[in-house]
């Protein structure tokens, strides 16, 4: 062949016989190499490690069992209990894990069984944990779920048959699948104790990342405006409790009422109705910030109504009558309020005052505020719970004939 031209049976898109020669004889090494190069990867990435299509290994065969009701009365915490043992769904953003972005396992909160991993959760903007599959098969079960006046997917988990939340179609490829989970049906275990507490073999799921990359985020959503499809659109997450925000003195003695209460499953205290953004108690307490000491509460609108809540609890277990002021505790930061989450919340509880103001119990009239329920902080963690902590500590709330 001379140099600058091509052999005539390349020129034509044919191989002339001593390049078809050639060819099949290089074909059988090229392929054991890509072959090899395949395996080396996959040895890389540990067992079953393709970043998020169908996992299809079963990394451990240990088995678990569901404690009595009794003993999970007394391990879970209301919430817990309610959304494990009888299907509720808590509310979002206002969870544990909707957020977390740490590197770990997801476990049943009530068995311990290993349910999802941090490798296939995503930001999904509904405020749930959204996970695009389970930590391995078998682990969570489907079921149909036809409540809330609409047909979705139920998921359960296989061992202690707890609830766990839906599954839906509109999740990131390749799965296209969104596990919309309660963070209290879960358990969160960081990497570095997953030995310790006796889930080593998942450990391979996280390489030597301590922080695995989570697949694309979705669209996120403002709101739980996934609960409310539009007409023609797919059904979502719905919560199925309801959340008030009341101001009424010291938040301590409000929430040791609070909590006690039938139909209340949670309770946290904070500070809502100010302008500065992450509020401390020092800043406050100031008064210069506009917040109030405030109570958060989460209840069951089946056992408790949002009416009760205001009439027969709130009006009754504070002075409604004195302006910035609860007993000795002076300031803006004590004042009267009502900070409604929906136009429904407004209007109750403005019937409500209207009622408790002509009922005669107070010689002076009412000046609770109800206005719009803005940001919520969390208050430091020493002031949740404070009264339950410290028997005897100062309080000056109690209920009113």
């Amino acid at each position: 062949m001379k140099t600058g031209t091509l052999d005539p049976g390349i020129a034509r898109g044919g191989l002339t016989t001593a390049g078809a020669r050639l060819f099949l004889a290089v074909l059988p090494l090229a392929l054991g190499a890509l072959a090899g190069c395949r395996s080396s990867a996959a040895a890389e990435k540990g067992p079953d490690q393709q970043p998020h299509g169908p996992r299809t290994a079963t990394m451990s065969k240990k088995t678990y069992t569901k404690p009595a009701d009794d003993v999970l009365r007394r391990k879970l915490t209301p919430m817990q209990y309610e959304v494990t043992q009888k299907d509720a769904t808590e509310p979002p953003f206002h969870n544990e894990y909707w957020d977390n972005h740490n590197a770990g396992l997801y476990v049943d909160v009530a068995t311990g069984e290993p349910l999802f991993s941090s490798t296939d959760k995503f930001e999904s903007g509904t405020g749930w944990p959204s996970f695009t599959r389970p930590v391995e098969p078998g682990r969570v079960i489907d079921h149909s779920d036809r409540t809330m006046g609409m047909e979705r997917t139920e998921v359960r988990s296989k061992a202690g048959n707890s609830h766990l939340g839906h599954v839906f179609d509109d999740g990131p490829q390749p799965t296209g699948l969104r596990y919309c989970i309660d963070s209290a049906a879960l358990r969160f275990i960081p990497v570095d104790r997953l030995q310790a507490e006796g889930y080593g073999e998942y450990r391979a799921l996280f390489g030597g990342a301590d922080a695995p990359k989570a697949p694309a985020a979705t669209a996120p959503a403002t709101d739980n405006s996934c609960a409310r499809p539009a007409p023609g659109e797919k059904p979502g997450c719905e919560t199925t409790f309801e959340t008030a925000y009341l101001a009424g003195g010291c938040f301590w003695g409000m929430e040791e009422i609070l909590r006690k209460i039938p139909g209340v499953i949670q309770t946290e205290v904070g500070y809502a109705g100010g302008s500065t953004k992450a509020p401390t108690y020092e800043e406050v307490s100031t008064g210069s910030t506009g917040h109030a000491e405030t109570v958060r509460i989460v209840f069951d609108p089946k056992k408790l109504s949002y009416s009760d809540l205001l009439e027969k609890w709130f009006f009754r277990m504070h002075d409604p009558t004195t302006v910035n002021r609860q007993e000795n505790d002076v300031g803006t930061q004590y004042r009267s309020a009502i900070f409604y989450a929906s136009e429904e919340q407004r209007k109750t509880a403005e019937a409500v005052k209207a009622r408790v103001g002509k009922s005669g119990k107070w010689k002076h009239p009412i000046v609770t505020q109800i206005v719009p329920a803005g940001a919520f902080t969390r208050a430091e963690e020493h002031h949740q719970k404070y009264l339950e902590r410290n028997p005897g500590g100062y309080m000056c709330h109690y209920l009113r004939d």
